[in-house]
């Protein structure tokens, strides 16, 4: 049998993703689906297919698969889009939505113009160390620790914003060759259920230059909780102060870690790109 599925593409500073609601259109196997209308040249072309649904914990959930079909447990920028998404289409009245994700529920506070989402900041929790064995004895949480891949040496802060960070910060983002150094950092057996990559430069004035190579997507344009890790390890190294600009090749946010309640605050346009249909045979 042949059922055609409404979706929306929309992205966050480039994170561009395939949004279904699955209360009017359900989805099974969304693994294979999203390798499928992932792919560039034979797809829609995306980061990854996000799955909208219904909590008894929460006004809305979400569940977000990468573009190799593995599930990620939170991305800011598909958060924010999901607010905009469901203010836009009249889903909610409300400004302020209560999303269940797979790391928690998230606050969603969402800015209008003229009646329509601009732009979203979620409450992304209290940031947390991402455990790595570094030196057989227990990791040293959120402090810059050596990592070596093959002979080279670079100093990373691994952090949890919902999902894996590493962070490692360099004198000129330009000189890394991120589609080679990406992968392996990204499945070194320090992280046995591989990691987020991060490269970033301090430009000052609160400003910090950032890229990454995403687990399960690879290079993306942006991603919001890579943004918030960049910006609390560069707190937390001494780099910057609490609030900060991340430039990413698609965009930036605004990050900002409160010192009364520990969370991290990520602030950002959502922007729709287009609304499709595709066929899907049970």
């Amino acid at each position: 049998m042949t059922r055609t599925i409404k979706f929306t593409k929309m992205h966050g500073a480039g994170n561009d993703y395939i949004y279904v609601d699955t209360t009017r259109f359900p989805i099974e196997h969304p693994e294979e689906l999203s390798k499928i209308w992932s792919a560039p040249h034979t797809g829609i072309g995306s980061d990854g297919l996000v799955l909208i649904g219904t909590s008894d914990k929460a006004d809305f959930s979400m569940r977000i698969f990468n573009a190799d079909g593995s599930e990620a447990r939170m991305c800011g920028n598909a958060s924010r889009c999901i607010g905009k998404y469901l203010f836009d289409y009249g889903l909610t009245s409300k400004t302020k939505i209560m999303l269940d994700t797979l790391s928690g529920i998230k606050v969603l506070n969402l800015h209008l113009a003229d009646g329509k989402v601009n732009s979203v900041t979620v409450d992304m929790g209290i940031p947390a160390d991402e455990p790595a064995d570094y030196d057989g004895k227990g990791a040293k949480p959120m402090k810059e620790q050596p990592i070596e891949v093959d002979g080279e040496r670079y100093a990373g802060t691994t952090v949890s914003m919902g999902n894996p960070h590493l962070v490692i910060f360099v004198n000129d983002i330009e000189d890394v060759d991120l589609p080679v150094i990406g992968p392996k950092l990204e499945n070194h057996p320090l992280f046995p259920e591989r990691i987020n990559v991060e490269f970033a430069q301090i430009l000052g004035e609160g400003k910090i230059r950032m890229r990454v190579w995403e687990r399960g997507s690879g290079i993306t344009q942006a991603c919001g909780t890579g943004a918030c890790a960049t910006a609390v390890a560069a707190f937390l190294t001494g780099r910057a102060g609490r609030d900060s600009t991340v430039i990413m090749d698609g965009g930036s946010l605004n990050i900002r870690w409160d010192i009364a309640t520990r969370h991290v605050l990520m602030t950002g346009e959502a922007t729709k790109v287009f609304d499709g249909e595709i066929e899907l045979i049970d």
